[in-house]
């Protein structure tokens, strides 16, 4: 078995304001489908969400704001699950409730560095 990160890409609407219920709603379809993926011991973390702030540290040593500033999309958050192999791991992203609104999610194995 092999550790993946799946991250949760979408593309900004500033013009979405959802309401209470359709927060709620949305959180029950995040709880549902990792729940699923949990209950076949392939959790392993409960995920996380990112916030929108953020700065980004270049190599010369210069900040600029936000982190996705020169991007269209957003990573808004990630989990990481536990699989035989890149395969299995995208059959897990299946139902992923980034995918209802038009996101995608990115699967990418964790490396393991001997010795550390």
């Amino acid at each position: 078995m092999k550790d993946f990160m799946m991250l949760f890409h979408s593309e900004p609407n500033p013009d979405f304001n959802p309401t209470p219920e359709q927060i709620q709603a949305e959180v029950k379809l995040w709880q549902d489908w990792m729940g699923g993926i949990g209950a076949q011991g392939k959790l392993k973390n409960p995920g996380e969400a990112l916030g929108y702030d953020g700065k980004t540290m270049h190599a010369d040593g210069s900040v600029t704001d936000g982190p996705y500033a020169e991007l269209k999309e957003i990573i808004g958050g990630f989990v990481i699950v536990t699989a035989a192999d890149t395969a299995e791991a995208i059959q897990l992203a299946k139902g992923c409730p980034a995918l209802d609104n038009g996101g995608k999610v990115e699967v990418r194995d964790i490396m393991v560095f001997e010795g550390m």
